[in-house]
């Protein structure tokens, strides 16, 4: 089974398909015409089919209880074939393709059922279905672009050897998953003067994003969100509380980071957790949505620096 636990909720809309045809004009209008023992099977399968998507995650293995949002199941005649369509719109973390599939199957086997009695050669020729998400739309464009990173580790243990830095390689992992360019990665001390530096340093180099990991506890030495505040021309409250809020359903101290974000310029500058499973989550979060911001700044790119 798939781990979507480090997902988040998007919206999905997936349509199913599944096709049955029909061998003997005499079963077709039957059917059409509600012949079939006075039933009206299209009815009765459509309604068996809606019952069937909802309730995936119990016939299909690996499948768990999706939250439609919207369901349709509508037919169209072509010839001597019944073409059934599903649509399901759901705002979930995984796909929900197999169940719109689902939903197709089980209308085209009712019928199917109904039907055989008539229509001894009667067939299910196909079964299929696809999904768009509809949230990564407005990225296409965005990752045409050359957007740069630049991977800050702000740590006085891992400066100094004592520790080993894993944060960063998954920080910059995610980043380049993301079709994000890591143009340098460097480990600095936990000092407010190091830290701003380092910072006008890589925003001098034209990168597009600073990434600081550490700093952001409550400890003495955490002083990374004072060290960068200053430096904001423009505050992005909502990253951080978004990040904040998907942690405290994981952990209840996610409620301690001091996180920040904000612009300097046209560069993104964000201060995320210096733990490798909170600077994971954070960047699971945040990624690829976070790049819209590239949508408003690209016209007026680096302009600035």
């Amino acid at each position: 089974m798939v781990d979507v636990i480090s997902g988040y909720n998007i919206k999905r809309t997936a349509f199913g398909r599944a096709i049955v045809k029909l061998t003997k004009i005499e079963a077709l209008k039957a059917l059409l015409d509600n012949f079939n023992d006075r039933e009206n099977v299209l009815e009765i399968a459509k309604a068996a089919g809606l019952f069937a998507l909802k309730r995936t995650g119990l016939s299909v293995t690996n499948c768990d209880k999706i939250p439609i949002e919207f369901t349709s199941v509508n037919y169209r005649i072509s010839e001597m074939s019944i073409n059934i369509d599903v649509e399901l719109r759901a705002i979930y973390k995984d796909t929900i393709e197999f169940a719109a599939m689902h939903g197709a199957a089980v209308t085209a086997l009712t019928i199917y059922n109904r039907v055989k009695p008539s229509d001894e050669r009667v067939t299910i020729t196909s079964i299929s279905g696809k999904e768009v998400i509809n949230e990564m739309i407005d990225f296409k464009r965005i990752y045409s672009t050359d957007i740069k990173a630049a991977v800050i580790i702000c740590s006085d243990s891992i400066q100094s050897g004592n520790k080993r830095d894993k944060a960063g390689r998954v920080i910059v992992e995610t980043l380049e998953r993301h079709r994000v360019r890591v143009t340098d990665y460097s480990i600095i001390a936990d000092d407010i003067s190091d830290i701003r530096r380092k910072i006008v340093y890589y925003y001098d180099l034209g990168n597009d994003i600073i990434i600081l990991s550490g700093g952001t506890g409550l400890s003495p030495r955490d002083v990374t969100p004072e060290a960068i505040a200053p430096l904001f021309d423009r505050d992005i409250p909502g990253i951080m509380e978004s990040a904040r809020s998907y942690g405290q359903e994981r952990t209840p101290y996610s409620m301690l980071s001091r996180g920040i974000s904000g612009m300097m310029g046209n560069t993104l500058i964000l201060a995320i957790p210096g733990s490798t499973k909170g600077a994971a989550e954070t960047m699971d979060v945040l990624f690829p949505s976070v790049l819209q911001i590239f949508k408003y700044t690209e016209s007026g790119k680096h302009l600035t620096k």
